[in-house]
């Protein structure tokens, strides 16, 4: 049906964490002439966690969202070891590991099966009502949703014994953790990890089958509306694979050529922010490239976190099952470094088959079952800086203290925020290229939301609210983009 103004405005954005709003300005032709992602919320954890002793933030920053605290929480436990100058135990890392590798696989399993997953599984078109966790149960079955449902359950009760509960965890400590594994509870968590490996393995069949065995799907996955090429940052090892948890950052350019790799406390050499007047929400850009726009090809300084860029800046996965699943990725796709947008969802399932994998061997570490779970910190606090590989991509938490360990600046740069950037040019490559004379329907409008659910967005995390009311411009445009009025709330 003809769009009934030269403005279309999708208003809220579905299935993400957060809010926010796509408008889409049409020409004349009724072709795409801009499209912008709005964030309408302000982020404020940093200023509110001054003053606070740096022990807290832990349990403070993992409020910012409620589906992936735990990826704060380890964060900034690892930025308190950096702080205080202290290592972990290896049974305290180990735990850690475990519970993080657990988080991710159940964290990433809620994407493919509830909030991104619904786009394949029930179809992009398919009536709205349909596109949710009901519609998908109708097509995989109700069995097959029982083992969803209940393979997270079990995933979050490991969070709880160790966290004591799944959300908001009270697990990590400067030099360790809380809770040390009893050996009689090791065989039932032995049979969850190779449960989770069934349950990883499972989910890749399914996404062969109703996914890259329909061309349609294939066609859209591969097409020029959801394709940039950007740069790409994620963590790796030191034999360059694919490392959740702890390792370099390496960044590499829009041929697969590496930038540059560095320590989590380089950060600040390699990584700026950059503000635009549409958006509370922060574009990074890699600082050494400077900022070039939104742009693509082989000068932009935009890059990209999440499965698909760990996928691509990584040489391989450190488990056996993942690799082979890696290998067929790049080979399916046609070699490094993929850029397709959507390629996000297989990069998401065989990052669970890795998550999965590693679980089996961290519980088959005699070490984890050691009793000594925490080294006691005696440095005085100055500075400390932590980084993870959240679900969403690479996640800093950055912070300095007085002597007493009193919080005097945070900076937080989330997975969503890194990803800002490639998301907003994501989201007009799309509307240009689905939207054509005018011509919208429901379903298209779904496909341009398409492009920001592919990186499972968390703008709560990337732009939190202030207390209070914010500062406030709103502009009205007429048809030729002029404006006509506006209202300012101070």
């Amino acid at each position: 049906m003809p769009a009934p103004s030269n403005r279309i405005t999708i208003d809220p954005i579905t299935r993400l964490e957060g809010h926010g709003k796509i408008d889409i300005y049409l020409d004349d032709m009724g072709d795409v002439e801009r499209a912008f992602l709005q964030v309408p919320e302000l982020r404020g954890f940093e200023v509110f966690c001054r003053g606070r002793p740096a022990e807290d933030m832990p349990q403070i920053t993992s409020r910012i969202c409620g589906v992936c605290p735990t990826a704060h929480h380890m964060a900034a436990t690892k930025a308190l070891d950096a702080l205080y100058q202290v290592e972990p135990t290896p049974a305290g890392r180990l735990i850690r590991e475990l519970v993080y590798h657990a988080f991710m696989l159940e964290d990433h399993a809620l994407h493919v099966f509830i909030l991104g997953g619904p786009d394949f599984i029930v179809g992009p078109d398919a009536p709205p009502a349909e596109r949710n966790i009901l519609g998908v149960i109708g097509k995989v079955g109700v069995e097959a949703g029982q083992r969803v449902i209940a393979t997270r359950r079990r995933l979050r009760e490991l969070i709880a014994y160790f966290g004591g509960k799944a959300v908001h965890p009270v697990l990590g400590l400067p030099g360790g953790v809380s809770k040390a594994l009893d050996p009689a509870d090791l065989p039932r968590f032995r049979q969850l990890a190779q449960d989770a490996v069934d349950f990883a393995a499972w989910t890749l069949d399914v996404f062969h089958q109703l996914v890259l065995g329909n061309p349609d799907y294939v066609k859209l996955i591969t097409s020029d509306a959801y394709t940039h090429r950007t740069c790409y940052l994620g963590m790796v090892d030191a034999q360059n694979r694919v490392n959740f948890y702890d390792g370099k950052l390496r960044a590499v350019d829009c041929e697969g050529r590496e930038i540059a790799t560095f320590a989590a406390a380089q950060y600040r050499d390699f990584i700026a922010e950059h503000v635009e007047p549409w958006s509370y929400m922060k574009f990074t850009y890699l600082r050494p490239r400077g900022w070039q726009g939104f742009t693509e090809g082989p000068d932009t300084s935009v890059y990209a976190v999440a499965p698909l860029a760990r996928l691509n800046v990584a040489d391989g996965m450190a488990t056996p099952r993942a690799q082979a699943a890696y290998e067929e990725f790049f080979r399916v796709l046609g070699g490094k470094p993929v850029h397709h947008t959507l390629a996000n969802h297989w990069a998401r399932v065989i990052e669970m088959l890795y998550a999965a994998e590693r679980m089996l061997e961290l519980v088959h570490d005699p070490m984890i079952m050691s009793p000594d779970v925490r080294r006691v910190p005696t440095a005085v606090p100055r500075a400390g800086i932590g980084v993870v590989e959240a679900p969403r991509g690479t996640l800093f938490h950055d912070y300095a203290t007085d002597e007493r360990g009193i919080i005097t600046a945070a900076n937080l740069i989330v997975a969503t925020g890194n990803n800002a950037a490639r998301i907003a040019m994501s989201v007009e490559r799309a509307a240009k290229g689905l939207i054509k004379g005018g011509q919208v329907t429901e379903g298209l409008l779904n496909k341009v939301e398409m492009a920001f659910r592919a990186y499972d967005p968390c703008l709560g995390c990337a732009t939190h609210t202030l207390p209070g009311h914010l500062p406030l411009k709103a502009r009205i445009f007429d048809h030729r983009h002029q404006v006509v009025r506006e209202l300012v709330q101070e």
